[in-house]
């Protein structure tokens, strides 16, 4: 725990020196306050913009932060030296996922000040979940990613399909079948009520078949190439 949490305050230090890091986790909080309350639409659904950012928030922040950091750190061998410092790769990887995982939901939070407040705690776990699954693909894509350059060039279209699918999805219906199968599309549906009636069967086993896909991929790439 002493070495998670050691690794938890030097990203916190790198996230405020790192700019580009830094405005993805503060971009779609301000944006989701400035539209909710500046942008007034006739027969826009309730909280349309907070959910839209949200989903986006989810699938791009998490997913994009991980897989840079841990492609920096390999990069500038910066993560070779905490290995050589007694740093287990196991406690390097759940403190770089804790750090994240916990900033987005601190942005989840202020994006959840519009909600009714008996929503909030259901936004909240949806948001969460969601965060999970974009670490560790995120993780996946740093740790496979031999450099920076290599890393943003492949989450780009991976951060562009699971952000932007649930809102094309909104304006086409072809687009809509094919992003029923991402989590990101499953957890906006659930968004979209936040109630519990609204769970099917058909968006935990979606979100479930994401979240093991992540999980195995994860594994795989440790296994393959480790934090070398």
């Amino acid at each position: 725990m002493r070495n998670i949490g050691v690794i938890i305050r030097k990203e916190l230090a790198d996230t405020i020196k790192n700019k580009t890091v830094l405005i993805q986790f503060l971009m779609f909080p301000v944006l989701t306050l400035i539209m909710e309350n500046a942008v007034t639409i006739k027969d826009m659904p309730e909280h349309f913009f907070t959910i839209l950012f949200s989903i986006m928030y989810m699938g791009m922040a998490p997913l994009t932060s991980v897989a840079a950091i841990i492609s920096e750190e390999k990069e500038k061998n910066t993560l070779r030296v905490l290995l050589m410092a007694s740093v287990k790769p196991a406690e390097y990887l759940a403190g770089v996922g804790i750090y994240i995982w916990t900033i987005c939901m601190a942005g989840a939070g202020v994006m959840a000040t519009g909600l009714p407040r008996e929503k909030i705690p259901f936004y909240l776990i949806v948001m969460g979940s969601g965060f999970v699954i974009s670490i560790a693909i995120g993780a996946c894509i740093g740790i496979l990613s031999s450099n920076q350059m290599v890393a943003t060039s492949v989450v780009m279209p991976v951060m562009m399909v699971f952000s932007f699918a649930p809102m094309l999805a909104m304006f086409n219906d072809k687009i809509e079948k094919v992003a029923r199968i991402f989590y990101t599309q499953q957890l906006k549906i659930l968004l979209n009520d936040m109630t519990l009636a609204c769970i099917r069967k058909e968006t935990v086993a979606v979100v479930a078949v994401n979240a093991a896909l992540a999980v195995i991929l994860f594994i795989v790439a440790v296994r393959r190439k480790g934090l070398e």
